[in-house]
């Protein structure tokens, strides 16, 4: 498994943890996970990937990281 793998692995498993809690709960937690634990090389190439169109990403991991995306362009935490 490459690191780009074990990035998508390691966002579908916090989302899959995550899901109980609900669809938009879901996507903020991922978020908030990702931004927390998450070193910036890693957020970098994950991003990285959801711009070459991949595939692999839950709907929640998804969601969540292009809230994050969007919230790290703008300046904003996840923290709140």
């Amino acid at each position: 498994m490459n690191s780009e793998e074990k990035l998508v692995y390691m966002a579908n498993q916090i989302a899959r943890n995550i899901a109980p809690s609900g669809a938009g709960e879901a996507a903020e937690a991922v978020a908030d996970h990702i931004a927390h634990f998450w070193d910036p090389r890693m957020k970098q190439m994950i991003f990285a990937h959801i711009n070459a169109g991949s595939t692999d990403l839950s709907p929640s991991a998804l969601a969540g990281l292009k809230l994050l995306r969007t919230q790290d362009a703008s300046g904003q935490s996840s923290a709140g």
